[in-house]
């Protein structure tokens, strides 16, 4: 079966070439999408929302008739980003797409900007505020966003949530843009993560189709922009975005932002930036407790029409306790063994399928506590750690919280890089051979702590970060 679809996905492929030309293929399909071939429709993953938009604009027609002539049937065609795909995509393809852009006489230009802030033709986005799980540790976050939707005008503005990853910041903001589409079928809305604002950006630069891409983002009623801390380092579009910012602020429309750290604690992000971040609401989502893990395990099982016996449901709670996405991830492992063993689901199986999967997800410890113990050892702030600031005492610090989330989780340095404020990964390695050389050589350690001057043994300082850690 997997060959049939294969060469039917290939077959669509080449008939799609065949209909709108080898160079237009080259230049909008090769390396820029991923067809997914199912039962009634057929997925187009693309890398960003302007492709899809561009893809959907011009050959939407073609692919309905080249899906046509290959399967005999007519399918629906929907899109999905995958910004996986962007890694595919060469400079000079990029090139190519900005200069056909650039070229294309569009006369319907007018018409298909409008299109954009009407009720979209294909189904929202996938996940709604009716499937997310509330607990104690979200339940403020959940409000915030149901006020954002149901008041007439929010006091929340913009709404900023931060957490670590899989918390739910990501199934808030478009469970927000689900439910102002359903509530509000007049209003402008644009759910969108900030790598796609920063593509977008790039490309109507080099087209020179800067005032569209503004009048784009800047008449939403509604604008949600995922994983902001891309923005960081990043001046121009920093520039950009708060320029955007401002427009829809005075404007009184919505901003719903989310993060994986605090807006003070984004490295290399501009202070008026700041500013308007924590002028707002800002909410931390933290892990979910255990009867939330339990609730959120038989939710998903109940979605994929599975009974889960309850011992199950709570060892995989218990065990899975950092994000969602690893809890989720672990009950599809068990239900997956169990369909293709064709067993009947139980707890000495769970045990057996996860035993690997627990002891590579189970961390010794968080990084927020390594960031808190050092930053409050040296005498500095978790936001110093986080930005680029190059002093004797900030970098000391930096190095030593880089060291120990490397030891004691289960990151890897480019993770770590992301999270000290999007550092390169050379960077968390070079910090993590300079403390491994201080304890070998057992070196003094100089520092400026708030006290004044300070001079210790680098295996004394390791001894007591780990104990205050623990």
């Amino acid at each position: 079966m997997q060959t049939t679809v294969t060469e039917e996905i290939s077959a669509i492929n080449k008939a799609i070439a065949e209909k709108i030309g080898q160079q237009k293929h080259r230049v909008w399909f090769r390396n820029s999408t991923r067809l997914t071939l199912a039962d009634d429709y057929l997925r187009v993953g693309v890398p960003n929302h302007f492709i899809a938009s561009w893809i959907e604009n011009h050959f939407l027609d073609d692919i309905a008739r080249a899906v046509r002539a290959v399967t005999g049937t007519d399918k629906r065609i929907i899109f999905g980003i995958e910004p996986e795909l962007s890694g595919r995509q060469r400079a000079s393809q990029l090139d190519y797409q900005a200069q056909h852009v650039k070229k294309t006489q569009n006369k319907t230009t007018r018409s298909r900007v409008k299109t954009v802030y009407t009720r979209p033709r294909r189904a929202p986005l996938k996940l709604t505020l009716d499937s997310f799980v509330v607990g104690p540790k979200n339940q403020l976050a959940f409000n915030a966003a149901q006020t954002v939707v149901d008041a007439q005008q929010s006091p929340f503005n913009p709404l900023f949530y931060h957490g670590g990853y899989g918390v739910g910041k990501t199934h808030l903001l478009q469970g927000i843009c689900n439910a102002v589409w359903k509530g509000q079928p007049r209003a402008k809305w644009l759910y969108v993560s900030a790598e796609d604002f920063a593509n977008q950006y790039v490309l109507a630069l080099k087209t020179q189709k800067l005032d569209a891409f503004r009048t784009r983002f800047r008449q939403m009623d509604v604008l949600a922009i995922d994983d902001i801390h891309f923005l960081a380092s990043k001046k121009a579009m920093q520039e950009e975005f708060l320029h955007t910012f401002n427009t829809l602020e005075l404007a009184g429309k919505q901003l719903i932002l989310a993060s994986d750290a605090h807006p003070k604690m984004i490295g290399n992000l501009c202070e008026k930036l700041v500013n308007r971040f924590v002028s707002g609401m800002v909410v931390k989502i933290e892990s979910p407790d255990f009867e939330t893990r339990c609730r959120i395990c038989a939710q998903h099982a109940a979605v994929m029409k599975k009974i889960i016996p309850k011992s199950v449901v709570h060892y995989i709670a218990e065990k899975m306790h950092t994000n969602v996405r690893e809890l989720e991830g672990a009950l599809l492992k068990v239900i997956a063994f169990a369909s293709l063993s064709n067993e009947k689901i139980s707890l000495a199986m769970a045990r057996e399928v996860l035993a690997d999967h627990i002891s590579r997800t189970d961390p010794i410890v968080h990084t927020s506590d390594i960031e808190s113990s050092v930053a409050t050892y040296f005498g500095v702030t978790p936001a110093d750690v986080h930005s680029s600031k190059k002093d004797r005492t900030v970098s000391l610090a930096r190095s030593f919280t880089m060291y120990l989330a490397r030891k004691y989780t289960k990151m890897s340095y480019p993770e770590i890089g992301k999270l000290m404020g999007n550092k390169n990964h050379a960077t968390v390695i070079l910090a993590c051979r300079k403390i491994e050389d201080f304890v070998k050589r057992n070196s003094q350690v100089k520092w400026n702590g708030p006290a004044g001057n300070r001079l210790e043994k680098a295996r004394n300082v390791l001894e007591q970060l780990t104990e205050s850690i623990s």
